[in-house]
Parts: structure tokens; sequence; C-alpha cells
């Protein structure tokens, strides 16, 4: 097989591979993570269904956008051996990528359940009507018939 056939192979098969890992992670997340985001969102199924969707789509656009940005192999590829090489390193990134976002998902998500879940804070007490050099002035209030 002559070099350019290697490079364009390993090209194919990196794709398949990669594009392949990210379909299969993506409806594993979409469907594990529905239970979890109806959680989050209080019990609300249609706005977790809705935000699976989207994070979906999310994950999709950037794993894919980094697939085909990271195609181009930076050593020779000359024979099988090479080529197993570069597969393996471009190959192993794009499951790197797929964790992180992954992990980042889970922290805003953990995050916003939390938040949801924790006691409602008391309001405020209103500001004190008296400042450090003692109670304020009195407001003007105007007597009837002067304005």
């Amino acid at each position: 097989m002559d070099v350019g056939g290697y490079v364009v192979g390993t090209y194919v098969t990196y794709l398949v591979v990669s594009l392949a890992l990210t379909v299969w992670v993506a409806r594993t997340l979409q469907r594990h993570g529905q239970l979890f985001l109806v959680d989050v969102f209080g019990g609300s199924v249609e706005l977790a269904t809705a935000v699976n969707r989207l994070l979906v789509v999310g994950f999709y656009l950037v794993n894919v956008g980094y697939v085909t940005l990271a195609i181009k192999v930076g050593a020779p590829v000359f024979d099988t051996r090479t080529s197993l090489e570069a597969l393996s390193t471009k190959v192993g990134a794009a499951a790197l990528v797929l964790g992180a976002m992954h992990f980042a998902n889970l922290i805003v998500l953990t995050a916003l359940r939390r938040r949801s879940l924790a006691p409602a804070r008391p309001t405020p007490a209103p500001p004190m009507p008296w400042g450090p050099w003692g109670p304020a002035p009195a407001p003007f209030v105007p007597a009837e018939g002067q304005a």
C-alpha cells in the first residue's frame, strides 16, 4: 500500500471510530440522564426533556467539530504501525474531550440541583431607620392644603 493510502485509511478509520463513539456516548447520556434532569428541574418532565435534547445537540456540535478539526495527523503515516499509533492518539483525544464535556455538564447540573434543593433564604431585614450618628430625621410630610 502506498503512503497516501495509509494516510487516507487512517483518516477514514479515525472519523468512523470517533463519530461512532460520539453517537454512542450521546445516546447513552440522553437515555440515562433523563431521570437526573427531571430531578434537577423539580419534576418537570417537559423541561427536563427539552434540556436533555439541547444538551445532546450541543454535545454533537462540539464533539463533531473537535473530531473534524483534529483530523490532521502530525507524524508521517507510512505503514500499519504508524497508522495505529496515529489512530490511538486521535481517538484517545476524542474520548478525553467526550469525558471532559460529560463531567462539565455534571458539575453544572449538580450545582443547579443543589440550588433548587436548598432551603429558601429568609428575606433580609429592612434597613435600620437610623445610621451611626443617631436616628434619621423624620420625612417631610406637607400639611393638608400645602403642596
